[in-house]
């Protein structure tokens, strides 16, 4: 079975090995990078016949339509409508209203609030119909009033379609790939040009999002799942298994599980568990998968104190991050990174993932140290608005002409004037 990569505290180079492990990120690959740009500029060129010749290509599936149709019913139909209430209920809360106040000179200045009138939404589809995205993207478009969302994915599965058309996709698409994030960035025949473009997927996707930035808004750049246990000497080791088992079994190869502890117990069961010679993963469904990613990005850190273990815990800036300690509520108020934060034994990540409310798209690769995951004001235009009055214009007058004279630009100040003369 895969083995763990230990780091201990009292290790000689330590501070650098663990500045290694955070580094490591597949969202910036130059060779996918290059690949991409040539199916961007051939979607450009070519519109839709280059994305049915992709999609041919990449997924082998030869499409004469690119419309896809939900269906009106779904096994998971009682499932999607509980998480789809907490996912609104939770958007709703997040709507900023519009606002104005009066300036130190008695204008009235203030921001108001409009949804993006055409927005793209990537579900991912490759490996598993992810329902579950869907309406932790779509519907925010929906709460926010966005009255155009596109969706596109590559699966036909009818469970996910029907949770997009559930969550309230105005049009669906079968495309996947970097091609369809082409598509909805320049438009094509079928496909219209969307404003900003929304969704998690694969190395090849977020490329392609982080390459047409400018071109279109963005969400953010969320590459393969990630988990942070942070826990102490009352943590669980087969809670924190369990949870490190369910984020790899993603099986990209590319996910990262961690383990930062302030236990030797904790950490010695943790590691023997996975990677031992009577590792658990040996029986589990998902084992080629979790092998794969275990290999590869699997950490675990063993910290001197729980202040070492929250500043290791910042510094890797994990996308989900589940606090384990005797106090996890005093210990989440030192964490400033993480995606999303998920206090006690008793909130494993499958909870954001799938039914809490807030959304499961999340930054990742470290980008959470910045970077804030998918919030329904996203989906909104911010516009100032500013009311002057003869009064506070002639208020404004010495300071705007300060600024005209130091920067050179007299024609500012005159416009200003000009209207008391």
């Amino acid at each position: 079975m895969p083995p763990v990569k230990i780091l201990r505290y009292n290790q000689l180079g330590f501070a650098a090995a663990v500045a290694e492990a955070c580094a490591a990120s597949s969202l910036f690959d130059p060779v996918i990078e290059e690949r991409v740009k040539a199916i961007l500029h051939d979607v450009q060129q070519r519109g839709d016949t280059a994305v049915r010749e992709l999609t041919e290509r990449f997924d082998g599936v030869k499409l004469t339509d690119l419309r896809l149709t939900a269906p009106s019913t779904s096994k998971l139909q009682k499932a999607i409508a509980v998480a789809n209430r907490n996912i609104a209920a939770f958007a709703r809360r997040g709507l900023p209203k519009a606002w104005t106040m009066r300036n130190a000179q008695g204008a009235k200045v203030g921001e108001k609030f409009d949804p993006i009138r055409r927005v793209g939404i990537y579900i991912p589809g490759g490996k598993a119909p992810l329902a579950s995205t869907a309406l932790m993207t779509i519907t925010l478009a929906k709460v926010a009033g966005c009255p155009e969302v596109v969706a596109c994915t590559p699966s036909a599965n009818p469970d996910l379609l029907y949770a997009i058309k559930v969550a309230g996709a105005t049009e669906i698409y079968r495309v996947g790939g970097a091609q369809a994030i082409a598509a909805m960035a320049f438009g094509t025949a079928t496909i219209r040009r969307c404003l900003k473009i929304f969704g998690p997927g694969n190395a090849y996707v977020t490329a392609a999002k982080k390459l047409l930035f400018g071109q279109v808004a963005v969400d953010l750049l969320a590459g393969p799942s990630e988990v942070l246990i942070l826990g102490d000497d009352t943590a669980r080791p087969e809670f924190i298994v369990a949870d490190m088992l369910a984020q790899a079994e993603h099986g990209t190869g590319e996910e990262r599980v961690w383990l930062v502890t302030t236990s030797p117990r904790v950490l010695e069961a943790v590691v023997a568990a996975i990677g031992g010679p009577r590792s658990v993963v040996a029986t589990t469904p998902q084992r080629t998968r979790q092998s794969a990613s275990l290999q590869k990005g699997a950490v675990a850190v063993l910290a001197k104190d729980l202040a070492q273990a929250v500043a290791i815990t910042n510094q890797f800036a994990p996308e989900h991050l589940e606090i384990m300690t005797k106090t996890p509520a005093a210990v989440a108020k030192k964490i400033t990174t993480a995606g999303a934060i998920f206090l006690g034994p008793w909130s494993p990540t499958v909870v954001g993932d799938y039914l809490a409310g807030p959304s499961h798209t999340l930054p990742t690769g470290g980008a959470g140290a910045a970077v804030p995951g998918l919030t329904v004001d996203q989906f909104l235009r911010r516009t100032s608005i500013i009311e002057y009055t003869p009064a506070a214009l002639r208020k404004s007058l010495p300071t705007l002409q300060a600024f005209a004279d130091v920067e050179g630009l007299t024609q500012h100040g005159e416009s200003a004037r000009i209207r008391f003369r």
